[in-house]
């Protein structure tokens, strides 16, 4: 998490050069026609769309076919392929009614929700750490019903600028809260949040592309994840809970929530090794939600692709 200003290195943070697909008024019109037909019939066109990334986009169709090998532990087969491009496309067209309040279209378990309890009621605020995978609407959804409970969202401009397009286009009535990364005050706007009792929300497992990286195993090969988020949450002296929104067919979703770290009482003589400690328990639950869940991985770039500089 990068909290002063910096110059991302295009080369490692690949995720960054993908294209935006589509546009504002294509949004309205996309969001216009799902809420107007309903879940059930506007999601075939999903079928067309998936088929169409798999047949069109050559890197991302590369790279999901990488990965897939990696949690499967075997070459995935064409159905398997076209059922993680469909994943993704399911997940962003459930966004329309789950940011527009429509929770009853849903079937949603929730694993570790006395976690959440507890943290609420201590009243010290708490890192929320996910990643790209799954659904982070259908944890946000979680949220709101729950009465007391706020959540702010910190993110990269460039995502926070795609989520409010989103909710422009779908419900401009919802306002999140989202603190852009990159700026000189996040780290104030977080500590804020914090000391209001507030969660605080990260997607932990993308870098810009110059920020210090620490070296761990997911999937059964070297990868670099930002130490950024984990710093944060240590130099404020704050528990992180693992969060993740699991797609698991038809209207199905599962939320998690899993304890990764507590630095309440970590000296600063201790913070590094803490820090690195909890990437590695991160890297750890990452490793075991693709194994489980496979097809909820969006992470459509070389993940595995070494940093330019050195990790730690």
């Amino acid at each position: 998490m990068a909290i002063e200003p910096a110059n991302p290195a295009p080369a490692a943070a690949e995720w960054l050069g993908s294209p935006e697909r589509g546009s504002r008024r294509l949004l309205r019109i996309m969001a216009s026609l799902s809420l107007g037909l309903g879940r059930r019939l506007s999601r075939t066109a999903l079928y067309g769309i998936a088929a169409y990334f798999l047949l069109f986009a050559p890197a991302a169709r590369r790279h999901s076919r990488h990965y897939l090998r990696r949690a499967l532990g075997r070459n995935p087969r064409a159905a398997e392929r076209f059922r993680h491009i469909m994943y993704f496309a399911t997940v962003i067209h459930d966004r329309v009614y789950l940011l527009d309040g429509r929770y009853g279209s849903f079937r949603i378990t929730i694993e570790g929700e006395s976690l959440m309890r507890e943290g609420l009621a201590s009243g010290q605020g708490a890192f929320l750490m996910g990643a790209h995978m799954g659904s982070f609407e259908v944890i946000g959804g979680v949220g709101r019903q729950q009465t007391g409970l706020q959540v702010s969202m910190a993110m990269y401009e460039e995502n926070a600028r795609k989520i409010n397009a989103i909710l422009g286009a779908v419900n401009p009535a919802v306002r999140p809260d989202i603190i852009a990364l990159g700026h000189i005050d996040a780290m104030l706007r977080i500590a804020e949040r914090l000391d209001r009792g507030a969660f605080v929300g990260v997607l932990a497992d993308r870098t810009l592309g110059d920020e210090a990286v620490h070296a761990v195993t997911i999937l059964g090969e070297r990868a670099y994840l930002p130490i950024g988020p984990m710093r944060a949450a240590a130099i404020l002296r704050r528990p992180v809970i693992f969060m993740a929104g699991l797609y698991r067919g038809a209207n199905r979703y599962h939320v998690v929530f899993e304890p990764l770290a507590d630095f309440s009482s970590v000296a600063p003589t201790g913070r590094d090794a803490a820090v690195r400690a909890a990437v590695e328990r991160y890297a750890l639950l990452l490793d075991r939600h693709c194994r489980r869940d496979p097809y909820n991985w969006f992470n459509f770039f070389d993940f595995w692709r070494a940093p330019p500089g050195p990790a730690q």
